[in-house]
């Protein structure tokens, strides 16, 4: 007799056929139920959410996803951006068993380095939004380290100088000794050198300051339909169909969203043409 860890045989979900008929062809959210309402399973995101749900039927590796599923919902939106953000919000607010990705992480980690130091900030110490000099967004100080680690060894920093070891007073590292450090513990590079190598390593890990006052509303447009996404600080604050409704979302930000954070930066900001209103 199998257990409970025994992986379930793929059945097409018959008992959720019936449900395709009334899932749009359009962007949204969607939520599979399973005996209790309350409590999601998945919660995923699509430009075409009829299209996407079809392609989890068809999903051999989440067969016990579609076994456990009763009833599937959603919530449209005018575009991609509006789903890319709600899915997110709601995967945090609602924790739906099956998500792996975009769970809350209320601490973060990132390395701020300048021209003389290099150390590992926390966001719940930290205003990661505001600060400057931050390179990398990581949700364990071991992730930190470790990319750090590697990046040392690539450009031939000093572990000493970067904290990553202790150093004798007035000695050269083992590193150095090996051909493995190019010499900041011994006097064979600046210290501004070698944190610039350090930095131009990091560039494309930097973390971008919140570049507006403060709350912005990025509008979104699908055919006559239109809405407003509302930001601050890299968090998202809700959405609403009007630019006046706009100016009275008021929530106040609890901390740093990384995943805001990467969505803005990644599907939004690179685009010509968005019509963002400063609301403060």
């Amino acid at each position: 007799m199998p257990n409970e860890n025994t992986p379930l045989l793929y059945q097409y979900p018959e008992h959720l056929r019936h449900t395709l008929e009334t899932l749009p062809a359009r962007s949204g959210v969607y939520i599979f139920y399973g005996q209790d309402q309350t409590f999601p399973l998945y919660i995923g995101k699509s430009v075409n959410i009829r299209s996407r749900v079809l392609a989890h039927f068809r999903a051999v590796d989440e067969a016990k996803l579609l076994r456990m599923t009763c009833n599937i919902e959603y919530v449209e939106t005018v575009g991609e951006i509006g789903a890319l953000l709600l899915e997110s919000k709601m995967i945090k607010d609602r924790r739906p068993l099956f998500n792996k990705r975009l769970r809350v992480t209320r601490k973060l980690c990132s390395l701020r380095v300048d021209d003389q130091t290099t150390g590992i900030v926390f966001s719940n110490e930290l205003d990661f939004s505001t600060s400057e000099d931050l390179f990398g967004l990581f949700k364990t100080k071991f992730a930190a380290i470790e990319k750090l680690r590697d990046i040392a060894d690539e450009q031939k920093l000093c572990y000493g100088a970067l904290g990553l070891e202790k150093l004798s007073a007035k000695r050269a590292c083992f590193r150095f000794s090996l051909g493995r450090c190019a010499g900041l513990c011994c006097g064979k590079e600046t210290r501004v050198e070698h944190q610039t190598r350090l930095k131009m390593a990091l560039e494309a890990m930097k973390v971008r300051s919140w570049p507006y006052p403060g709350r912005i509303a990025i509008e979104e447009k699908s055919g006559q339909q239109t809405e407003y996404h509302v930001l601050n600080n890299w968090f998202y604050l809700g959405t609403v169909s009007t630019l006046e409704a706009a100016k009275g979302v008021q929530t106040a930000t609890p901390h740093f969203d990384r995943d805001s954070y990467k969505i803005l930066c990644q599907h939004v900001f690179r685009h010509q043409g968005l019509n963002i209103t400063l609301l403060d």
